[in-house]
């Protein structure tokens, strides 16, 4: 009986633990058991999109280059006789630089001189033998018309001759002319590549170096050449800023004066001139500067924060929010400057951006909310 006893005990304890434990579980999870906490709504930045102007600049390299350079030839193959001028020296427009001697022209002139007189003799010598036949013709029966025609005809044809022989005679005292150097214009000797008694000439007829060069400082062109993005910024007169290295701590200033209207077709870049006023001769030709060009566009553009465009592998986007709801706006992005980017795209004044877009905040999915700056 005892052993029936302990069976049934054996039996029923699994159950009475396993019904215990199931009971102690259910009622844990009934006292765990609560309401889920409502989500933290975090305040996301936005602001209100306008239209406004930015005002930014670019940092280029430029060239300054003379006024004016010309490099002086011996117009006739001649010898240099005296040098006047050297490296450095300060000339004005008419002075005499050089001066050369060539003693065959001299027989060329002596030559064009005596044809010049004879042709004289022949023409007066022609024009007084028409003017007799003339006024013996007034008698009628003692000069035929045809005497008189040839006799005419004689003295024009010996004026022909004499104009010639005197525009012989001026090119030849021409070309002596040449044998001056003289300067073209106001401005400083910056190299010298012959010496008294050197055979010079016309450039490789006698000489493949110039006799000087010549330039005026005092006037000087700033070139830069402008990338095709930032040409429609620039105007004729505009001001410009530029700096030196060698005078990093002078700041100088110009204007556009000339622009080349077209683009270098392998720089793509357009060709600008600003006119610098060098009065003491500070800036040198042939320096190269940092140039401040301003880009101010003619016309209000969206200028957003710069934390407010959104670079993403699929392309540039701004994030708008439209009836509650985040829309991923593709733009194009223009100018950047002081933390701000000008953007276009499918964009109006009064629509509300996020000011920091990250890829976290996904499309047409709901904003939550929005605090407009």
């Amino acid at each position: 009986m005892k052993s029936g006893y302990r069976t049934l005990f054996s039996f029923l304890l699994p159950i009475g633990v396993a019904v215990g434990l199931s009971s102690c579980t259910a009622s844990g999870a009934k006292d765990e058991k609560h309401e889920p906490a409502a989500a933290v709504a975090t305040a996301v930045e936005a602001f209100s999109l306008e239209k406004s102007n930015l005002t930014s600049s670019i940092r280029i390299p430029g060239e300054l280059v003379a006024f004016q350079q010309v490099d002086l030839y011996a117009k006739v193959n001649s010898f240099v006789k005296k040098l006047n001028v050297d490296v450095g020296s300060t000339v004005s427009t008419g002075q005499l630089l050089a001066t050369m001697e060539a003693p065959e022209m001299n027989a060329q002139l002596s030559g064009a001189e005596s044809k010049l007189k004879s042709q004289e003799a022949i023409y007066l010598s022609s024009k007084a033998t028409y003017d007799r036949l003339l006024e013996t013709s007034k008698t009628p029966g003692t000069v035929s018309q045809n005497d008189l025609d040839l006799a005419f005809a004689r003295q024009k044809s010996d004026l022909a001759q004499l104009d010639a022989a005197k525009a012989a005679h001026r090119e030849v005292g021409d070309n002596r002319n040449y044998l001056e150097i003289r300067a073209p214009f106001n401005g400083v000797i910056t190299a010298r590549n012959v010496s008294a008694g050197a055979y010079v000439g016309p450039s490789g007829k006698g000489s493949e170096l110039p006799i000087f060069t010549l330039q005026e400082q005092k006037k000087l062109r700033l070139v830069v050449s402008v990338p095709e993005t930032y040409i429609s910024y620039l105007a004729s007169g505009s001001d410009i800023k530029f700096t030196v290295a060698s005078l990093a701590n002078k700041q100088f200033e110009g204007k556009v004066i000339r622009m080349a209207g077209a683009l270098d077709r392998k720089l793509r870049s357009q060709h600008i001139e600003i006119d610098v006023h060098n009065d003491n001769k500070e800036l040198l030709p042939g320096m190269i500067v940092e140039v401040s060009l301003p880009l101010n566009s003619s016309s209000s553009n969206f200028v957003v924060p710069t934390s407010a465009v959104l670079n993403s592998t699929k392309g540039v986007y701004v994030i708008k929010v439209d009836d509650k709801k985040t829309k991923w706006v593709p733009v194009t992005t223009g100018r950047t400057d002081n933390g701000k980017t000008e953007v276009f795209g499918a964009l109006n004044v009064g629509d509300v951006l996020i000011s920091n877009a990250g890829e976290e905040v996904r499309d047409d999915a709901p904003a939550g909310n929005i605090k407009i700056k």
